[in-house]
């Protein structure tokens, strides 16, 4: 968790600020389905744990709403780290989808697409173990 999402957020609870992070996260997976078309309309959150000072947020972006609790890891973290892994249902795809249209036109502030972008926000995404990850790929996130 960045600072900056600690203090958008606004607690000291660890599993508030966990889930405040899962949903940041989400938010980033629409827009790289908004950016490719070709992908299965499904949000995908790897929840990874690393050493302070490998993931660092932005400093040009730390104020910039979109980047909350964005970072960048320095190094490659190998898929054993992963703690978790949550995909969307089959049945968030419709959501996710229109979600992933109307993105660009809520980010310029329509409430019409800001309003189809928050119903995927109303999907809870599934938690998956990372042992399940094969199984998932293998499916196409099935």
């Amino acid at each position: 968790m960045t600072p900056a999402l600690r203090e958008w957020y606004l607690s000291d609870d660890i599993e508030e600020l966990e889930y405040a992070a899962l949903s940041r996260a989400a938010l980033a997976s629409l827009r790289l389905l908004a950016a490719d078309p070709g992908a299965p309309r499904r949000r995908v959150v790897v929840a990874v744990d690393v050493p302070d000072g490998t993931a660092a947020a932005d400093p040009d972006r730390g104020l910039d709403p979109a980047a909350l609790g964005e970072v960048r890891v320095a190094r490659t973290v190998p898929l054993a780290k992963a703690a978790a892994v949550h995909v969307d249902a089959a049945d968030a795809e419709a959501d996710v989808a229109a979600a992933a249209r109307a993105l660009p036109a809520a980010d310029g502030g329509d409430d019409d697409a800001q309003f189809t972008v928050d119903g995927a926000e109303d999907h809870e995404l599934l938690w998956f173990a990372t042992q399940e990850i094969p199984q998932l790929v293998a499916r196409r996130l099935g």
